[in-house]
């Protein structure tokens, strides 16, 4: 007689641990691949479920041109650095491999083509409901999903009726199909930023950025000392403080681009990042904008058939809108009914720390900071690995 009970995925993976309830990390990011080598150095059997085929999904859809704004030395994850031939600002092509090969290097329990749905508690215990009917039971749950996980495009007026070309900046790839376009590039965070220099370079006839708020603009590294070490050293320091010296720093390092339509901004440097805006470190704009070949624009306010309408009544008809408006962590209909979500869906603890109401779930990779999200990964996998391990 056939056995339909619902497999566990884990069980296709030879293991050599001796805990019978593994601890399931969802996600095969570097996140998630951070935790399970760290639970795995301690003793702890951790079994990664991924979604897609392979290690980085994310990762393989950003932009070629992407490299990380953090140094090669301060992103290696916990037990394998990264290698010195990378250079010191990694590109995307390399943190891949880098990642393929740290899933090899620990021998990593990877299941791929495994989408978890929902987690729902069972005693002490936690029931993952996954793709192909399958229930698994976890002693514990590490979520690493991805901080840009689902694409969100502005909900403006007019813009399922826009009959331009509008596409999110996760569909970006390079600037080969734009040559000679007309792009507007719409948000001037870290990726709208860079996605508008690369056009510029790569052939685009007219680049525009629309500003919705005028970003804190860093450069990647000042005197060979790069902005994450000062990311490190000013985190505990007072907001107050930071922001003078964040300010004061801008001003030596940082021309004022006001004439051409990008002035300084008008609150603090640390305020915004404590609000979850993180500075724009500066990969080719600012020389893009003195030139004139990226220029700033006012924000978007609504679409109108083939135009662009912008909020101080201008009309542009650009040939293609790319929206870097960021993701939604979309974390709602896996655990949103557990009452572990802040009121913009963001986990409301990450690292070693559990939610009161659910014990035993942990998440990882849902913060940006200043000092690093490569190097905040690292330190919450270990502290995971440390309380999972007692």
């Amino acid at each position: 007689m056939a056995d339909d009970r619902p497999t566990d995925p884990a069980a296709d993976v030879p293991g050599d641990l001796t805990n019978d309830r593994p601890v399931y990390v969802i996600g095969a990011g570097p996140g998630g691949l951070a935790a399970a080598a760290a639970l795995r150095e301690r003793g702890v059997r951790a079994v990664v479920l991924e979604k897609s085929e392979s290690v980085g999904a994310s990762w393989r859809g950003h932009y070629d041109r992407l490299h990380l704004h953090t140094t090669r030395r301060l992103s290696g994850l916990p037990g394998l650095p990264m290698p010195r031939k990378f250079g010191r600002w990694v590109s995307r092509d390399d943190v891949i491999r880098y990642l393929e090969k740290y899933a090899d290097f620990h021998e990593l329990e990877l299941v791929t083509g495994v989408e978890v749905s929902r987690i729902e508690p069972a005693g002490a215990d936690w029931v993952l409901h996954a793709s192909g009917g399958r229930r698994l039971t976890a002693r514990a749950v590490v979520v690493a999903t991805g901080y840009n996980h689902t694409p969100r495009l502005p909900d403006l007026p007019g813009r399922d009726s826009y009959t331009g070309e509008l596409l999110h900046a996760s569909a970006y790839r390079n600037p080969a199909p734009y040559a000679g376009k007309d792009v507007l590039v719409v948000g001037v965070g870290n990726t709208g930023a860079e996605i508008a220099a690369d056009l510029a370079e790569g052939g685009a006839a007219r680049v525009r950025l629309a500003v919705r708020t005028v970003p804190h603009i860093v450069r990647r590294s000042t005197a060979g000392w790069p902005a994450q070490r000062t990311g490190i050293l000013v985190r505990r320091l007072p907001v107050r403080l930071v922001d003078l010296a964040g300010a004061l720093m801008c001003r030596i390092s940082v021309p004022d681009l006001s004439a051409h339509g990008l002035p300084r901004p008008d609150s603090g440097l640390y305020s915004r990042v404590r609000q979850g805006a993180i500075p724009v470190q500066d990969v080719g704009l600012i020389e893009a904008v003195r030139a004139g070949r990226v220029e700033p624009v006012a924000a978007v306010e609504s679409f109108d058939d083939g135009k662009v309408v912008l909020t101080d009544g201008s009309r542009i008809a650009p040939d293609t809108v790319i929206a870097a408006t960021g993701y939604h962590r979309a974390l709602e209909p896996l655990v949103g009914h557990l009452g572990v979500l802040d009121d913009r869906g963001r986990p409301v603890v990450h690292g070693g720390r559990t939610p009161r109401e659910a014990p035993g779930l942990y998440f990882t990779g849902f913060t940006n900071p200043i000092s690093g999200m490569l190097r905040e990964m690292t330190l919450d996998a270990r502290k995971i690995a440390k309380r999972l391990s007692r």
